[in-house]
């Protein structure tokens, strides 16, 4: 690998000085790929349906509860080559949700935004491909649905988090883009796709029922070849307020974001005893509350200029 390295360190400066507008511009495609490879699925829709009564194929236990299907779009998954062509689609494993009466599975199903925005325009091309996931679902989870499906009203069961881990699979971390030179990236770009063969899964291709269309296509799974992120844990200090009786009127947390110039990079969550804290790609802070508090009336400000998130939480009054 060392030496593979030193051989596209030489192409791309042997690129640079010779062919400069060829360089540039493979360093515009690689950084576009980073991007790409960057980006979070996005929730588009949600299918509920049910276990067959009495059907279940040899080699899974019995289903609990309906079955959740969230639908994405994410660029990560690549576009059909042509209309006809097989589609190619990323899924995350099956889960049950135990809750008594209410226990229910879930999966996440990801396509490329373009194959689920050209059915959006189309019902019954939205149809087709609702009924194609469905079949798809079956072979790949070992089980037999209904042939009735509703579809909610809500476009993600569960937590953006959940499904994005669900999603997740074997690959190396994408590049922070905000810490690579040009050249780096591309050199961890390049690396990264010899890489990647070594540590993909097989893809498993299901046939398509020809619904709408007389030709048989396919459907393409392929792997998401991730593995979980390293992210920073930021500073922070927290400091519990007291009244004159000693008793705990408020907590206050002051949280270092260096690398974060607005707010809305931020994804921050707030429950009664903990704080969340998201940055995509620089940083993840989960703390633990030492009171329970008033997650309605609390309150967040941002100091770009220090790059410091201020948070303010009202201690919850007994009985709330």
């Amino acid at each position: 690998m060392v030496d593979a390295a030193l051989g596209l360190w030489a192409l791309l400066d042997e690129m640079a000085e010779n062919e400069p507008q060829k360089y540039r511009r493979l360093l515009r495609e690689r950084r576009a790929e980073a991007e790409r490879f960057c980006s979070c699925p996005e929730p588009r829709l949600c299918v509920r349906t049910l276990p067959a009564a009495g059907e279940r194929r040899r080699g899974l236990h019995a289903a609990c509860g309906p079955l959740f299907v969230n639908v994405c779009g994410w660029r990560r998954v690549p576009a059909p080559a042509e209309p006809r062509a097989r589609i190619p689609v990323i899924a995350g494993p099956l889960e049950e949700v135990a809750g008594g009466e209410a226990s229910y599975s879930i999966i996440d199903i990801a396509y490329n935004p373009d194959v689920l925005q050209r059915r959006e325009e189309n019902p019954e091309a939205m149809e087709h491909l609702i009924h194609l996931t469905l079949k798809f679902v079956e072979e790949r989870c070992n089980l037999v649905l209904s042939h009735s499906y509703k579809i909610e009203s809500f476009k993600l069961k569960g937590s953006p988090e959940r499904m994005w881990q669900r999603l997740k699979g074997r690959q190396l971390p994408p590049p922070h883009l905000g810490q690579s030179t040009e050249k780096e990236l591309m050199l961890h770009q390049l690396l990264h796709s010899i890489e990647a063969e070594d540590c993909s899964d097989a893809p498993v291709l299901l046939k398509e029922e020809s619904v709408l269309q007389s030709k048989v296509q396919l459907i393409e799974e392929i792997s998401s070849t991730e593995v979980p992120e390293e992210l920073s844990t930021p500073a922070y200090e927290m400091t519990t307020v007291r009244d004159a009786n000693n008793e705990p009127v408020r907590i206050t947390l002051k949280v270092e974001l260096p690398e974060v110039s607005s707010v809305s990079e931020c994804d921050l969550r707030i429950s009664k005893d903990d704080v969340i804290i998201n940055v995509p790609e620089k940083y993840k802070l989960q703390v633990d509350l030492p009171e329970l508090v008033d997650e309605e009336t609390t309150t967040a400000v941002f100091n770009k200029g220090k790059g410091v998130l201020f948070i303010t939480a009202p201690v919850a009054k007994p009985g709330q």
